[in-house]
């Protein structure tokens, strides 16, 4: 008796793992909000915040920083995709953010909202500024020796879908996370931020953003 043999062909999918360059392919064009010359579309102490070499720079390397300082966009932002690069001197202590979906306090030098942290001990994290007061979630600050380039510049995405924020530092994902308090506002300015504290000085250029709202 004659058998047929019918070679079994097996399909296998393999759904790639979507890094934050290959979502972005996907998302509107990013368009730049710091032109790298002026501060056109920003407010802030500009005897705090000045322009080098293309860049926003906060602070000082000879002098202690009094207080929080913060150079806020004049218009907000909802859903997005944030991009830059940022550069912490100063020394171990030295801290700075960015501050997203945020509001100016009346009357007072501070804002409230989230910060993306910069600085050692707290790259990557996320913190609520001036509202809970704490970090939210963040990595193991460990492992951020081996990410973080001190010093230098470093690649920085904030992502803003909903209740949904997504960090990475140089490609590396630190946080995803889910709002679960439904009072927390989905839209504010963006701000730079130099953190008071010992003289130190942050860094920001190549500033984008990617309008995320559907």
């Amino acid at each position: 008796m004659m058998k047929s043999f019918f070679p079994l062909i097996v399909l296998i999918v393999s759904v790639p793992f979507e890094s934050p360059n290959d979502q972005g392919m996907k998302d509107p064009k990013p368009v730049a909000i710091f032109d790298g010359r002026t501060f056109e579309g920003w407010e802030g102490d500009l005897k705090i915040f000045r322009i080098e070499d293309g860049a926003i720079v906060s602070g000082s390397l000879k002098d202690k920083i009094a207080r929080n300082e913060f150079l806020c966009t004049r218009r907000t932002y909802g859903d997005f995709e944030l991009r830059l690069k940022v550069k912490l001197l100063g020394g171990d202590a030295a801290n700075a953010g960015i501050q997203f979906r945020t509001k100016r306090i009346p009357n007072n030098y501070e804002v409230s909202g989230y910060q993306a942290d910069v600085g050692i001990g707290w790259w990557g994290a996320l913190y609520d500024e001036s509202r809970r007061n704490k970090v939210l979630t963040g990595p193991d600050q460990a492992k951020m020796k081996d990410v973080v380039r001190n010093g230098e510049w470093n690649d920085y995405v904030i992502r803003a879908e909903g209740k949904h924020i997504q960090l990475w530092v140089n490609g590396v994902q630190t946080v995803d996370y889910i709002e679960q308090d439904p009072n927390i506002e989905t839209s504010g300015v963006v701000c730079p931020q130099i953190h008071a504290g010992p003289p130190s000085e942050a860094w920001y250029k190549d500033i984008t953003i990617a309008d995320l709202t559907r």
